[in-house]
């Protein structure tokens, strides 16, 4: 741990714009201030300042260096600062990605919602179907739906589960009839998700295997959820759709569901963001707040 006393040094010396004028600022001698570069210097085997008998520049390597330092003395201060007010404060912009039917619908309100409680806060939310690099993209927070891939550079929290059904229009019922089982979804048309033969396949739990496959048949394939849900409500064929996104039309009678004694498919929702030893406030409210009211939407 003794290594990191020289960070702080080193910080303040790019800041102070010299030797000199670090020394006076922190009540050290230029000598000193110069060994402590000397000495990050040997330990990490580049240099960091172009030297002259007047000015110390900081190298390509030193700036490198610099702009990672600065955001751990960044953290020290910004901690030091909450401790010292007797609050862990919930301020600054926060940048949160997220899909964008299900970032509209059901997380962005949960998150707009925290502005009238945090006036110091502010959100910028990004709609996309993307998978963002977080740190890359400058995101604190990211929603994302279904598996994970193992990264070990971010860290997850599930916050809710999420279900799919099967749905139709009460005219497409009357006039084709409803599945009874499984084995009728063939039978009937179905609007499938997708652009690629592989997107076609409805899959639910099975007790005799993992997963019980099952192939609709389909004229109509798109590659977006709203498409799929209006497409629905006008009587074009069953469609496999979340809980969430057809609730109001199953309550004002433009879709049913059907197969309801079949059991569904459930996946996860998890909250994402860059693997750190310390969690920003704003963060970690923005977690739990999403974990304790996303999963009442998702019945």
């Amino acid at each position: 741990m003794e290594q990191l006393r020289d960070i702080p040094v080193f910080v303040e010396t790019v800041e102070a714009g010299g030797f000199s004028a670090a020394a006076k600022k922190l009540n050290l001698t230029r000598s000193a201030i110069g060994k402590t570069v000397a000495r990050l210097e040997e330990r990490l085997g580049v240099r960091l300042f172009h030297r002259t008998t007047r000015s110390q520049n900081l190298t390509e390597e030193g700036r490198f260096f610099y702009e990672r330092c600065l955001r751990a003395v960044e953290e020290i201060r910004l901690g030091e600062a909450e401790l010292e007010s007797g609050r862990r404060a919930v301020r600054g912009k926060l940048r949160v990605t997220m899909p964008v039917i299900f970032g509209r619908r059901c997380v962005a309100p949960i998150l707009i919602g925290l502005l009238d409680k945090h006036p110091d806060l502010e959100l910028d939310l990004s709609f996309s179907d993307r998978v963002a690099d977080l740190p890359g993209d400058g995101f604190d927070l990211a929603v994302r739906n279904g598996r994970l891939k193992d990264d070990a550079e971010i860290m997850a929290r599930r916050i809710a589960f999420q279900r799919l059904t099967v749905c139709a229009s009460p005219d497409y019922l009357e006039k084709r009839g409803e599945p009874q089982n499984l084995e009728d979804i063939p039978r009937h048309e179905g609007i499938v998700y997708g652009k690629r033969e592989s997107h076609d396949t409805w899959v639910f739990p099975s007790p005799e295997d993992p997963w019980r496959v099952v192939l609709p048949r389909s004229r109509l394939r798109l590659d977006d959820l709203d498409a799929i849900l209006e497409a629905a409500c006008n009587g074009h064929g069953l469609a496999w759709l979340p809980c969430w996104m057809i609730r109001g039309h199953v309550a004002s009678g433009r879709l049913r569901q059907v197969l309801t004694s079949v059991p569904s498919v459930t996946f996860e929702t998890h909250a994402v963001w860059p693997k750190s030893p310390v969690m920003l406030p704003k963060v970690r409210l923005a977690i739990d707040t999403l974990a304790s009211e996303l999963p009442d939407l998702m019945e």
